[in-house]
């Protein structure tokens, strides 16, 4: 886990803000939000809230009072205590990809199976730069549709000792996922104290909430675990075209969920979802990485610290179809605007590829890279008259070397990052070794990962006792 301790890079104004603040009060008073679920519907109605059919209109007063009893900053556990995190503050989580139908393994783009799944479970377990490997970081097709969350959790529980996202497909699916955190960490108690799940609520932009999702969130919240509430925001689609008017709706839109979290179960954990890029507006087809997914990016974290909220938002996005520059740059600008943010939890940290809908073995190696690279420019300079190297400059004279200079020779091996994918060979040597492309190298690294990847034991006790409610369940649910 990542401490951004660099200032972040604000640009609202306070005018800015005040006239974003009126924006989001508008929309929840006047227009309201749609809940496709009796529960929440019951909740708001009893809570004093104007409700019209599935239409809510809220007292922005009211919002703000729910909000604030939400924390600001929380604890998520894993399997091992190393590898427990901080949520909030100055703290950054690295979650790697998630949803993709496909995968991609340099050349060959297919449906993805149960095999891949797994194999991007090795790389997020072995990767020390990423604090989970979330959930669905593909989409098994191979796999019964009605049972498949269960065989996901049970991999992410066996495989890795890093916490772990919750599926939200239904109140049942995550329910499963609820019994399952259970059994690995010791009952209902152990898990409602520090959560050990963190689940993707989205919004149906613009304005609803719809039923699956609410009852997932009705199951996770219930159990203190955390959710993410997030408005799924395409500007020229589900939004206007405008940053600011996108902003005003993803505000609206979070904190209607963020307050029904807080009626449910008050003190939940919850964060500030954002997920904000525009479509090309030739095409109608999304575009990731640009410029105004950055600014809103930049944007989101000043407002969600002025909630006082953790917030999720940015990842290694991009629309390239294939491992190029494309993808680089493009992941490059999202990450970059992620860090300047100071986003507290970064889904899609790696592997995203054409959209989402591809999880990509050599992407997920590159966008490993570019963490390495940013959390080294992103951790301050250490001043000191030592860090000054005085008696180096003694040493090498004028007009030589430093070398060989006792200095250099104390520090050369951590002076400087070292990447672990790009190529500095000059063009003979990297000729001589196959003039091997990034991707090239990438997939290389990827594959020995995953064919010399060790599991962490787990308890006997407590892998018999997955194993045993696993097999039960699965045949309920493919009778």
């Amino acid at each position: 886990m990542f401490q951004n301790k660099m200032p972040r890079f604000e640009i609202l104004s306070e005018d800015a803000m005040a006239v974003l603040d009126k924006g989001w009060r508008r929309i929840v008073s006047e227009m309201g939000v749609e809940f496709m679920h009796d529960g929440a519907l019951e909740l708001f109605r009893q809570a004093g809230q104007k409700v019209e059919g599935n239409l809510v209109k809220f007292d922005p007063e009211f919002i703000l009072a729910q909000v604030a009893k939400a924390p600001s900053e929380f604890d998520v556990q894993a399997r091992n205590p190393k590898n427990n995190v901080h949520i909030g503050g100055d703290s950054m989580v690295f979650v790697g990809n998630y949803g993709s139908p496909f995968v991609r393994d340099l050349d060959v783009r297919r449906t993805a199976t149960f095999d891949d799944y797994k194999n991007l479970v090795k790389l997020a377990q072995s990767f020390p730069l990423m604090d989970s490997a979330g959930h669905t970081i593909c989409e098994p097709d191979d796999l019964s549709l009605d049972s498949r969350h269960i065989d996901m959790t049970y991999a992410l529980q066996t495989m890795t000792d890093k916490f772990y996202m919750g599926n939200v497909i239904s109140g049942p699916n995550a329910a499963d996922v609820i019994k399952m955190s259970e059994i690995l960490f010791g009952g209902r108690e152990a898990i409602e104290k520090t959560p050990a799940t963190v689940s993707l609520i989205n919004c149906n932009s613009p304005l609803r909430w719809d039923d699956r999702m609410l009852d997932a969130m009705f199951e996770y919240s219930a159990a203190n675990q955390a959710v993410i509430l997030t408005p799924f925001i395409m500007m020229g689609a589900m939004s206007p075209v405008t940053i600011p008017a996108a902003l005003v709706q993803q505000i609206a839109e979070a904190l209607s969920g963020l307050a029904l979290v807080q009626l449910i179960r008050p003190g939940a954990p919850v964060i500030f979802g954002s997920f904000m890029s525009n479509v090309d507006m030739q095409s109608g087809s999304p575009q990731f990485g640009t410029p105004e997914s950055a600014m809103g990016q930049l944007c989101t974290g000043q407002i969600a610290r002025h909630f006082n909220l953790p917030f999720r938002s940015g990842g290694g996005l991009n629309a390239s179809q294939t491992v190029d520059a494309q993808a680089g740059y493009e992941a490059y600008t999202t990450m970059m605007a992620t860090f300047l943010s100071g986003t507290n939890y970064v889904l899609h940290a790696a592997g995203w590829l054409e959209g989402g809908l591809v999880a990509s073995f050599e992407k997920f190696v590159m966008d490993n890279e570019i963490l390495g690279q940013l959390q080294t420019q992103f951790t301050p300079l250490n001043v000191t008259e030592e860090s000054l190297a005085f008696d180096s400059h003694i040493e090498a004279g004028h007009g030589g070397h430093f070398l060989g200079t006792m200095h250099t020779l104390e520090n050369f091996r951590t002076a400087f990052y070292r990447p672990f994918l790009s190529s500095s060979d000059n063009f003979d040597r990297w000729t001589r070794n196959g003039s091997k492309t990034t991707d090239v190298r990438a997939s290389e690294i990827a594959h020995k990962m995953i064919d010399e990847f060790e599991a962490t034991a787990l308890d006997d006790a407590i892998k018999a006792e997955l194993d045993e409610w696993v097999a039960k369940r699965k045949k309920e649910l493919d009778a």
